[in-house]
């Protein structure tokens, strides 16, 4: 068993420092949105899955765009484009499953591992 206090593990560089709990079949990154800070349109290869831990978000995935707060949770299909962002702050759990996705790196592109934990 692993866990971890989401509210206590530090962020300092918010969405340039976040903050891997756990890397292997699935991948549980957590991250911070600084007020008025956003995850510009993206995708990724796997499912993701966003929880929001602090703070309140605005969510934008095609024409769609919803607010939510603590105890929010979206999850977006593989390579479903979508945009996060926070006009006060927030604290957010990232979750991608499969990891990686089976077309997540291209030919010679090394799997790093930089899962750690807290207990």
């Amino acid at each position: 068993m692993e866990r971890w206090s989401l509210t206590e593990i530090e962020t300092p560089g918010g969405t340039l420092s976040p903050h891997v709990l756990f890397s292997a079949d699935s991948r549980a990154v957590l991250l911070r949105l600084a007020p008025g800070q956003e995850l510009v349109e993206h995708q990724v290869r796997e499912r993701a899955f966003v929880c929001v831990v602090e703070g309140n978000v605005t969510v934008r995935c095609g024409n769609e765009s919803f607010d939510g707060g603590v105890g929010t949770l979206v999850t977006f299909d593989p390579g479903e484009r979508h945009s996060v962002r926070s006009a006060g702050g927030a604290r957010l759990l990232l979750l991608l499953a499969p990891w990686p996705a089976p077309d997540h790196y291209g030919p010679g592109e090394a799997i790093a591992d930089t899962g750690t934990s807290e207990g």
